[in-house]
C-alpha cells in the first residue's frame, strides 16, 4: 500500500484549483435515518483498492469506517495506495449493522516535504497570508494548517502561487529536547489578490527530528509563530 500525497511530485507547487472539492460517484444504496444522517467533516487517511475506488478511511481521531459502496474520485491515480484528504460524510448503518459512511465530497489535501533551508535553491518568500489555525492530530501523525490565499483571474498562464515548508534551525535545549524552527514559504508570483481561497495543508511530523515545533507565519497584520509538542497532547491555536 503506497502512501501518496501529490506534493512529492512537483515540491508543493500547485494551481489553486487543486484544492476544490470533488463530489463522489458512487451507486445507491439504502440510506440510514436520525443521527447517522448528519454531515461530519474530517481530515482522513483515504485508501484506494485495486480498482483505484476509495473503499476505507482512518480519521485523524484514529477511527476507521468502510464506504457503504467503494466510490471513485478524481484524485486517485494509482491502484492501492493511501491519500491524505478531507472529506464531507454522513455516517450510515450497513444492513449487516455496522458502521459505515457515505462520502458527501472529497478533496486532497497537500503534504509538503519539510526543506531545510540550506537546501532550498531559490530565494526564500514569504509573501503574507490569512491565517485561520493550526494544529497537530490526535494521533500526533501530522501538523495541520488551515490558510486563505488571496488570489484572482489573470491572463499569465504561469502564474501561479508556490508554498513551501522550511526548516530554518533546530535547537538542542539543555534537557536534551529539540525544536524545529519552521517557516512557511509563500511566493504570491503576481497572482491579483481579488479574494480568498481557503487551503489546508499537512505536514507529516515524520518528517521533523524533534520533540516540538516552533512555526511562522507571515500575515497580512505581522508574522505569527505558533508552538506545538511532538510529544504530548496538542490543543487547536
Amino acid at each position: 500500500m503506497k502512501f501518496l500525497c501529490r506534493i512529492i511530485v512537483f515540491s508543493f507547487l500547485f494551481p489553486l484549483s487543486s484544492f476544490l472539492l470533488t463530489s463522489c460517484t458512487q451507486d445507491a444504496y439504502e440510506k440510514g435515518e436520525g443521527k447517522y444522517s448528519l454531515m461530519w467533516a474530517d481530515f482522513v487517511e483515504a485508501r484506494a483498492n485495486a480498482q483505484k475506488e476509495i473503499d476505507q478511511i482512518t480519521t485523524d481521531d484514529g477511527e476507521q469506517l468502510s464506504a457503504s459502496k467503494p466510490f471513485t474520485a478524481k484524485l486517485v491515480v494509482t491502484p492501492d495506495s493511501v491519500y491524505r484528504c478531507i472529506l464531507y460524510y454522513n455516517k450510515v448503518r450497513a444492513k449487516t449493522g455496522q458502521e459505515v459512511f457515505e462520502p458527501i465530497s472529497i478533496g486532497e489535501v497537500p503534504c509538503p516535504k519539510v526543506t531545510p533551508l540550506s537546501e532550498l535553491d531559490k530565494e526564500m518568500k514569504t509573501d503574507p497570508v490569512k491565517f485561520e489555525s493550526a494544529w497537530v492530530s490526535k494521533s500526533g501523525k501530522y501538523l495541520n494548517m488551515s490558510l486563505y490565499l488571496m488570489t484572482g483571474t489573470t491572463e499569465d498562464e504561469k502564474a501561479r502561487q508556490t508554498l513551501h515548508v522550511i526548516q530554518d534551525t533546530i535547537i538542542s535545549h539543555p534537557d536534551g529536547t529539540r525544536t524545529s524552527h519552521l517557516r512557511l514559504y509563500h511566493d504570491q508570483a503576481g497572482v491579483p489578490e481579488y479574494y480568498s481561497t481557503q487551503v489546508y495543508v499537512s505536514i507529516l511530523t515524520s518528517q521533523i527530528s524533534a520533540d516540538s515545533v516552533r512555526l511562522t507565519i507571515n500575515t497580512y497584520k505581522t508574522p505569527i509563530t505558533k508552538s506545538f509538542s511532538l510529544r504530548y497532547e496538542t490543543n487547536t491555536h
